[in-house]
């Protein structure tokens, strides 16, 4: 029989912490493997309570959240060795359309933008249109910095990944003219007061705090969807997902095909227009 002790656990987080792994992946796994330990009451662990736990997570909470915690639990067994303890993930089917409701149309993007030069807030004008015509991530937005926008180009460096961002000419411009108009001679151009770079809980507050004055509900306006709109933009005009996946980011293509999904009122209409019923 095998008990988790407080030593695996530290060991775990030092193994995933040499692995490179992402501060806020650490995080996750570490926490995904103490909350089973808690749900375990100090009881020991074998094959049928990992199945056990496995039953009470469907129960409680959507499939994909379900498999995010399996995997963390099964990435532990596996560096502890308890091999015998692995389980499946569930098998979920690929989603064909697109969620509208939490999709952020261009209307709406407008209408932020005009929303945040009505009161003023220039810092917040540029930065969404800086997310939304490079697709880059929030965590990213500390890479735009006044060497980028001199040079039409971002080096982003994410997740143990470089890649090169291309930055138009009339976002230079407009950029050049706010860090001008800011006096920001170096470092990031989206900075706080104090003149660290803005991070996702600064961004996460000012998109929130626009949401009324434009007339977009709060569960479409946070910054990831800004990269979605990207996405959806540039696979509708230039139908090229293997070019969007490089410019995302993306190692594989399965990933930037949730970013090209269309409604499924799109998808109704392009039916429609095939012509094959008779009446």
């Amino acid at each position: 029989m095998k008990k988790i002790t407080n030593k695996h656990i530290d060991e775990f987080k030092s193994y995933l912490q040499n692995e490179e792994r992402a501060a806020a992946t650490v995080e996750k796994y570490i926490r995904d493997v103490t909350a089973f330990c808690a749900w375990l009451g100090g009881e020991k662990i074998n094959k049928n309570a990992v199945l056990a736990y496995k039953d009470y997570l469907i129960e409680n909470y959507a499939p994909a959240s379900v498999n995010s915690v399996l995997s963390s639990l099964n990435s532990f067994f596996r560096f502890v060795g308890w091999h015998d303890c692995h389980v499946k993930t569930l098998k979920i089917q690929r989603q064909i359309f697109a969620k509208s409701e939490k999709e952020l149309t261009k209307a709406e993007y407008e209408r932020l933008l005009s929303a945040a030069h009505k009161k003023g807030n220039r810092r917040l004008y540029y930065l969404m249109q800086t997310l939304c015509n490079t697709g880059i991530r929030i965590s990213e937005l500390r890479y735009i910095d006044v060497g980028a926008i001199k040079s039409g180009k971002a080096v982003i460096r994410c997740k143990g990944k470089m890649r090169m961002v291309i930055l138009t000419a009339p976002l230079c411009k407009m950029l050049k003219g706010y860090v001008k108009e800011q006096g920001i001679t170096e470092g990031s151009v989206f900075q706080t007061k104090t003149g660290k770079p803005l991070n996702r809980s600064n961004v996460w507050r000012m998109l929130k705090d626009l949401c009324e004055s434009a007339g977009v509900s709060k569960d479409k306006v946070f910054p990831h969807n800004f990269r979605h709109l990207f996405a959806r933009t540039f696979y509708s005009i230039q139908k090229d997902v293997v070019r969007l996946a490089d410019i995302l980011g993306h190692s594989s293509i399965n990933t930037t095909r949730v970013y090209t999904m269309e409604s499924g009122a799109e998808h109704r209409r392009q039916m429609q227009k095939l012509g094959l019923l008779r009446y």
